[in-house]
């Protein structure tokens, strides 16, 4: 992807039901929508894409980890979302990537996409703000029955609110979607949003690397300003 995003290592869905179970399986789903409109008038907004601010101040998308002793991906995730997005339900035709992440713990990250039309972009949005748990701690799942045991606290999410990705630069090259970049993600969620952009022809590769770039260099200025000078 780039020197600022490492390359993460893709897998396929079969080979990542083959891991052992010294593996986990992470499952977000990244939900988006061709957007005709203009910022200010001149500026097309392309696509709307859905993230979320969770409660640790990190952007990724809805989702969570899945526990494969009880669920299928797709169910798990779907329970996932259920707690916060209404009755959207994912299926396997939805499916995108699978990735390794990097680091001491062993995760297998699964990212699917949905395409919406706007407006039933914008009815998630709205069941999101008035799901009874909107900005708290979501915690076991509802059902006639308690979870098996350790599958509650895989599946619980913690959520401020959904945000829309500026898919857009504006003029000084900063505003919009490098800007955007400049913020934290969590874990696999960065690299997914770029990768994501990029195989479903959401953006250019080359306005993608040029966003990059930008938002690198944004934090490294904003980075000099904070460390005290050497001379």
């Amino acid at each position: 992807m780039s020197a600022a995003v490492p390359e993460l290592k893709q897998i396929s869905r079969v080979e990542a039901m083959r891991l052992g179970p010294g593996w986990s399986h992470s499952c977000h789903a990244m939900l988006y929508a061709a957007n005709p409109g203009q910022l200010f008038g001149r500026i097309p907004m392309r696509f709307s894409v859905l993230m979320q601010m969770r409660f640790d101040g990190l952007l990724g998308f809805p989702g969570g980890f899945v526990d494969r002793r009880f669920w299928s991906l797709e169910d798990g995730l779907n329970r996932v979302l259920g707690l916060g997005l209404g009755c959207l339900r994912l299926t396997e035709a939805d499916y995108l990537s699978s990735h390794l992440t990097e680091g001491p713990h062993r995760v297998v990250a699964h990212l699917y996409a949905r395409q919406l039309t706007l407006e039933q972009l914008h009815a998630v949005e709205i069941s999101a703000v008035h799901s009874r748990d909107h900005g708290l701690e979501v915690g076991p799942l509802p059902g006639p029955r308690p979870p098996p045991r350790g599958l509650a606290l895989a599946l619980q999410r913690w959520v401020l609110g959904l945000v829309r990705v500026p898919l857009y630069t504006q003029k000084d090259r900063v505003g919009g979607f490098p800007n955007f970049l400049s913020n934290a993600f969590i874990s696999t969620a960065k690299y997914q949003l770029l990768f994501a952009l990029k195989v479903l022809n959401m953006m250019p590769e080359e306005k993608l690397a040029e966003a990059v770039a930008a938002a690198t260099e944004k934090q490294k200025k904003a980075l000099e300003k904070l460390l005290p000078s050497s001379s």
